[in-house]
C-alpha cells in the first residue's frame, strides 16, 4: 500500500491504473479509522479492482464553533488498520493541497441538504459537497462509497453527482454498530465511561420512532435518559427529505442529532 499526499502523485498512480483497464473505488473519510471503515474498504474491494481511501479532515465542513481542532486524528495507526484491509492507496493531503492560496469555489447545495442538519448546520453540507467534488475529481473512481450511519450526507452526495452528472456510482454501505446498537463513529471517543452508557438509547429511541412512537415522547425519554439536548428526531423521506408521509409507498427515514454533553451523536433507521 502506497501513501500520497499530492494530487500529482495521485493522478501518476491512477492513470497507471487506467492503462491497465483496471476500475477504482474511492472510500473517502476524515481518518480516525474504525470498523465502519473497514467494511467501506471491503465492500470497495468487492467493487473494483484497486481501492483509493483517502483521509482528509476538511475544515469546509466545520462550523467555527465545532470541533475542528480536538477531533481525533491517528494517521499512523488508519495506516496500519488500511494496509491490514487491503487498501490499494492512500490519498493523505495537508489542508494546502485541497484548498491553496487563493481558492475561491464552494459548492451550493439545497433540496436534501436544507433540513435537520442543514438547519442546524446550515455551513455543513457545502463543505461536504466542495470537497467529495474535489475528491471525486482527483480520483476519477467507479464507484465511491459511503457509510449510510451519516444518512442524509449520503444522500445530498447523491442529489450533487446527480445534478452535476458526475461520471461515479455512489454507494451506501449499511452503518457498523456496537453490541448494544451504538453506531460506530470517531467521536464516540469523546464519550465518558457514563454517557457511553447511555448512548445506545439514540439507536432505541429512533427504532421506536420507525415502529409508530411520536418523535416528542421519543425525545423526551432520551432527554430522561441522560441526554442533554436533542436537535431534531424526525421521519423523512429517504430520498428527497420532505417531512414522511406514511402509506405513500415512499421510503421513510427516522434521523435523530443528539447531545451527551459536549458530544453531538447522529443516527438513522429505515422505516
Amino acid at each position: 500500500m502506497e501513501t500520497v499526499r499530492t494530487i500529482r502523485d495521485l493522478r501518476r498512480e491512477i492513470v497507471q491504473w487506467r492503462a491497465a483497464g483496471q476500475s477504482i473505488a474511492l472510500v473517502p473519510t476524515m481518518g480516525a479509522l474504525h470498523s465502519g471503515h473497514i467494511a467501506l474498504v471491503g465492500a470497495a474491494l468487492a467493487a473494483a479492482d484497486k481501492v483509493v481511501v483517502s483521509i482528509f479532515v476538511n475544515p469546509a465542513q466545520f462550523g467555527p464553533n465545532e470541533d475542528l481542532a480536538r477531533y481525533p486524528r491517528d494517521e499512523a495507526g488508519d495506516l496500519a488498520k488500511l494496509a491490514g484491509a487491503g487498501a490499494h492507496l492512500v490519498w493523505a493531503p495537508p489542508v494546502s493541497e485541497m484548498y491553496p492560496d487563493g481558492f475561491a469555489t464552494h459548492i451550493v447545495v439545497e433540496g436534501a441538504a436544507l433540513p435537520l442538519e442543514g438547519a442546524f448546520r446550515p455551513h455543513h453540507f457545502g463543505g461536504v459537497a466542495t470537497v467529495v467534488c474535489k475528491l471525486i475529481s482527483a480520483v476519477t473512481p467507479n464507484v465511491a462509497l459511503f457509510g449510510e450511519k451519516d444518512f442524509q450526507q449520503l444522500a445530498v452526495i447523491r442529489q450533487v453527482v446527480r445534478d452535476l452528472a458526475l461520471p461515479v456510482i455512489i454507494q451506501g454501505i449499511p452503518t457498523v454498530r456496537e453490541a448494544d446498537g451504538l453506531a460506530l463513529s470517531s467521536r464516540n471517543q469523546y464519550l465518558n465511561a457514563d454517557q457511553r452508557f447511555v448512548a445506545p438509547m439514540l439507536f432505541k429511541a429512533i427504532l421506536e420512532v420507525a415502529r409508530g412512537r411520536d418523535p416528542r415522547e421519543a425525545a423526551d425519554a432520551l432527554i430522561a435518559a441522560g441526554f442533554t439536548r436533542v436537535d431534531y428526531i424526525e421521519a423523512r423521506d429517504a430520498e428527497t427529505f420532505a417531512p414522511y408521509v406514511p402509506g405513500a409507498g415512499r421510503p421513510g427515514r427516522v434521523l435523530a442529532a443528539a447531545w451527551l454533553g459536549a458530544t453531538r451523536l447522529i443516527d438513522n433507521v429505515a422505516i
